[in-house]
């Protein structure tokens, strides 16, 4: 349990790094690209070896899958941009935390985790508690479907990945498969950047590393938590749970209010936490 929360805790601060990055960063993109290269100067230190393609079973797999994983990465917060910009934020955030349906349903028909009847009351109302606190009357109505659906895939694609190698993968190796993940979304975000012409700032840079580093430890503590917890308990919790931290730094140190709406939801979210862990 103990990984779980230190993911929610990472994840939490992303999001804070990222509400103080707004008004400061001209590139976003470039800021991607720095968040990926401070993951990969953090796995890399992590990995405490010099050696990147250790001659060790199961090397291929985490080559090839952090090779997917890093442009799911990329994907995703491509298709979160474009979302943005042509159905407001309450939308793309809402379908992007409805993606932890995708792990959920690869850990009930792919590796047979069934949860008990508590729990499945509990992960109905996680989903329910996500699209009342991210739902809103004053966001103009959706420009289409398509993208809000591709957006949630490919969030929830990548947390799937994840439990794909905790269930295939070499342990020996998990840290080296972060690596090879978030070296590739560089190198994706990178190519992007230099195609675009972005000039890079040191705003940029700065919220670029203050958000990567968190960011990689969200993706190593969620990994490590698959090994103690089933994925059916893991990814609702985690994503419920950040959704509450992430409120409250809101209302305390950003002045952000909540309607009656969110208020409820609230209340689902402390009771389908509750349902979730029992």
């Amino acid at each position: 349990m103990i990984y779980l929360l230190l993911a929610i805790a990472s994840s939490t601060m992303v999001s804070v790094f990222s509400r103080l990055s707004s008004g400061r960063v001209k590139n976003r993109g470039v800021m991607v690209a720095f968040n990926y290269l401070a993951c990969s100067v953090t796995g890399f230190a992590l990995m405490r070896t010099l050696d990147v393609f250790p001659a060790q079973p199961g090397l291929s797999s985490a080559l090839l899958m952090g090779i997917v994983g890093g442009g799911m990465y990329l994907t995703g917060f491509l298709l979160l941009q474009w979302n943005i910009a042509r159905n407001g934020v309450v939308l793309p955030a809402t379908f992007q935390k409805l993606g932890v349906l995708v792990p959920t349903a690869c850990a009930l028909l792919i590796f047979g985790e069934i949860p008990t009847l508590l729990q499945a009351i509990g992960f109905a109302g996680a989903v329910l508690a996500i699209l009342l606190i991210r739902g809103g009357d004053g966001e103009r109505r959706s420009a289409g479907s398509g993208g809000l659906i591709a957006l949630m895939l490919a969030g929830g694609s990548v947390d799937a990945l994840g439990k794909f190698y905790e269930e295939w993968g070499n342990p020996a190796l998990k840290n080296h498969y972060l690596f090879y993940v978030f070296f590739c979304a560089f190198v994706y975000a990178a190519i992007l950047c230099v195609l675009k012409r972005e000039r890079v700032t040191r705003w940029d840079a700065l919220f670029g590393v203050l958000v990567g580093v968190p960011n990689y430890l969200c993706s190593r503590f969620l990994l490590l938590s698959l090994s103690d917890l089933p994925a059916v308990v893991v990814y609702p919790t985690f994503s419920v749970g950040t959704i509450v931290l992430v409120t409250l730094i809101g209302m305390l140190a950003f002045r952000e209010k909540l309607v009656r709406r969110q208020v409820v939801a609230m209340g689902i979210i402390l009771a389908s936490l509750a349902l979730l862990n029992m």
